[in-house]
């Protein structure tokens, strides 16, 4: 897969939607999610995007997780158009490239911390043994070491989003994807998880893009982009962050 996207890639481009618009339903039943949106994403940015229900920025997340295909425009990662690529290499994009993190944690309940966060690499086809070093690394990082063996039923929220986290990381990918990650978490375990995404941000460069309601978490990204009624109404640079 590697190979696959490897030509043509500027040096700052990540990600680009050109004139993306996004359909739902046929005829009079049809509505349109998102309307010619153009948007571009640098290397290390970290990026929150934020709008109210139905403003297309769901929509908008789940083509650039290669979860849903636009209707028109175009998609480029790293320069490559993803609507020339087969289902099966889409599904190559997510599992090397892409890393996600929801508002429901959708971790395994009665699997382990450690097995939750081995699973990408069970599909990656890597051996035992390295899955394990490479979960417990992701798990350290997120600071849950000695807390491998606990089922989610032996974890806070706080934890459990740790542990989703950790699963998002431990592939290493370029874009970490992180739809609501706060949605459940009280305040406190919310300005934890933040600062734990930044941290990855600034540490090791991993590009952020996080959809939220909450102004307070969107205060962490460098780049605010808001969705209106299926279009980017604002964007604005965020100079300060927490």
């Amino acid at each position: 897969m590697k190979t696959t996207l490897s030509p043509q890639i500027s040096e700052h481009s990540l990600i680009e939607l050109k004139g993306v618009t996004k359909v739902y339903g046929t005829g009079s039943a049809s509505m349109q999610a998102l309307r010619g949106i153009d948007l571009h994403i640098g290397r290390g940015e970290f990026v929150a995007v934020m709008g109210p229900s139905g403003s297309g920025k769901s929509t908008c997340m789940n083509i650039l997780g290669c979860l849903d295909t636009p209707s028109g425009g175009a998609y480029l990662f790293e320069g490559v158009n993803v609507g020339n690529l087969s289902r099966d290499q889409r599904a190559l994009l997510r599992r090397h490239y892409l890393g996600f993190v929801f508002q429901g944690f959708n971790i395994l309940n009665r699997t382990s911390a450690l097995e939750n966060v081995e699973l990408p690499l069970v599909y990656r086809g890597m051996a035992a043994h390295e899955r394990r070093e490479s979960a417990l690394r992701a798990l350290e990082a997120v600071g849950l070491k000695g807390w491998e063996t606990h089922t989610p039923g032996e974890l806070s929220g706080g934890q459990q989003q740790r542990v989703a986290i950790a699963r998002a990381i431990v592939t290493d990918p370029k874009v970490l994807l992180a739809d609501e990650p706060t949605g459940n978490l009280d305040s406190a375990r919310s300005r934890e998880v933040m600062e734990m995404l930044t941290a990855f941000n600034r540490e090791y460069g991993i590009t952020i893009v996080l959809v939220t309601h909450d102004a307070n978490m969107a205060a962490y990204a460098k780049r605010i982009i808001r969705f209106l009624d299926g279009v980017i109404d604002t964007e604005e640079e965020n100079g300060e962050t927490p």
